[in-house]
């Protein structure tokens, strides 16, 4: 079979995929906003795939045996491997409209079948749009130390893209209920309203599909990996359960929450057996400095329903203000931190500057006006793909010095 055909097949089940999902969730009036959508957000995405492919190509990663492709090319990219980003942005935002889509009856009441609703509610609070950020630290410390692709680094990479970001987030949907009733944020992107009478299921949902995946890793390698492997689930627990609730623990909030992000990549270089030298620890207090700063600035465009509901951070204690300088602040020194590492980890400094920019017009930001930080949110959420370009072609020129 050649790559042309296997392209095709895989397209013509995404956008059947794709439409029957739009068809379903849409509203009316939203069907010619959603396709627009859906061109702009491939047109970016062909751009990226030109770029890393032709990267990759260039540097001898991998090639295509010429009798299996058309030997159409954009870039040194074959036209074929541009089937595969339309797939997805043709199939996942019509799958993420009918999850979001408005059930007719649903009742807040629970007058709702128990579990009517939980899958769908399940994946929405899980936030897809995120699950890249804790998967891609682990699978890429792993492979750039192990080179190679086992079934400890597949089963991990799933493990963190989707049931640690189930629990991760879940949990705290279910123990932030009164908060996020005050809140306009939830119910989309950045968040499920998880009715009441879901709360029990979620939970029991995060521990069903996460336990199983920490004693299968934790079976996989030794003591270094146990350890780290408890401290991330414990930090995911931590920060939302009644009785710890390190989310409203000033600074203990930020921690832990950088702690979801990193704990991964930590996991990752444990089980590979990754040395432990100052270059990595650099690195690795770079990351954790970077959570940090996302933390707190995520923090500030909260200040209102987590007081209405009286719920503390570090953006309530200390103020909106101070809040935006402080992230500023950590991401500068992060970048900094990037530049004591070996080379090429100097090139990953640039990454700052964008988070940076984004967060800099809020400098005078009071608590009054914190909620137009949302803005900027969402911007962050976007750059973080941006940032993972840049890492990735940081990891391929590592990769290719080192081979």
């Amino acid at each position: 079979m050649t790559y042309l055909w296997l392209a095709l097949a895989f397209i013509a089940a995404a956008v059947a995929a794709g439409v029957l999902f739009a068809r379903a969730g849409a509203q009316p009036g939203e069907a010619a906003k959603h396709w627009k959508a859906v061109g702009l957000a491939f047109a970016a995405l062909a751009v990226l795939t030109a770029v890393f492919d032709s990267v990759m190509i260039g540097m001898e990663l991998f090639h295509y045996d010429t009798s299996h492709i058309l030997g159409i090319r954009i870039g040194l990219a074959p036209i074929e491997d541009f089937a595969y980003p339309l797939a997805g942005v043709v199939a996942l935002p019509g799958l993420w409209m009918w999850l979001t889509r408005k059930r007719k009856g649903a009742s807040s009441h629970g007058a709702e079948p128990h579990l009517k609703g939980l899958v769908p509610q399940a994946l929405l609070a899980s936030r897809p749009v995120s699950w890249i950020n804790t998967a891609y630290p682990f699978a890429a410390a792993m492979l750039l130390t192990t080179r190679e692709i086992d079934w400890v680094l597949i089963v991990g990479t799933f493990y963190f893209l989707i049931p640690y970001n189930l629990a991760m987030y879940g949990i705290n949907d279910v123990f932030d209920y009164e908060s996020d009733l005050q809140n306009p944020r939830k119910g989309g992107i950045e968040g499920a309203l998880l009715q009441p009478h879901l709360h029990r299921p979620m939970l029991w949902l995060a521990a069903i599909t996460n336990v199983p995946f920490l004693l299968v890793l934790a079976f996989a390698a030794g003591p270094a990996t146990w350890l780290a492997l408890g401290v991330s689930a414990f930090a995911v627990v931590a920060y939302s359960v009644a009785g710890l609730r390190f989310k409203e623990r000033p600074v203990l909030d930020s921690l832990t929450s950088s702690t979801h992000f990193v704990s991964p990549a930590v996991v990752g270089l444990t089980l590979a057996g990754a040395d432990v030298t100052p270059g990595l620890l650099t690195l690795l207090a770079a990351f954790f400095l970077w959570g940090m700063a996302a933390h707190a600035f995520g923090a500030v465009q909260d200040i209102e329903p987590d007081r209405q509901a009286g719920i503390g951070s570090i953006a309530t204690v200390i103020g909106a203000r101070r809040t935006v300088r402080l992230a500023v602040v950590l991401w500068l020194v992060a970048g900094l931190a990037m530049l004591a590492t070996p080379w090429p980890g100097p090139l990953a400094a640039i990454i700052a500057f964008p988070y940076i920019v984004n967060c800099a017009p809020y400098w005078k930001v009071t608590d009054t006006t914190a909620a137009r930080t949302n803005v900027a949110w969402r911007r962050f959420i976007w750059l973080n793909y941006g940032s993972g370009f840049v890492v990735t072609l940081v990891f391929i020129l590592q990769w290719s010095l080192t081979s």
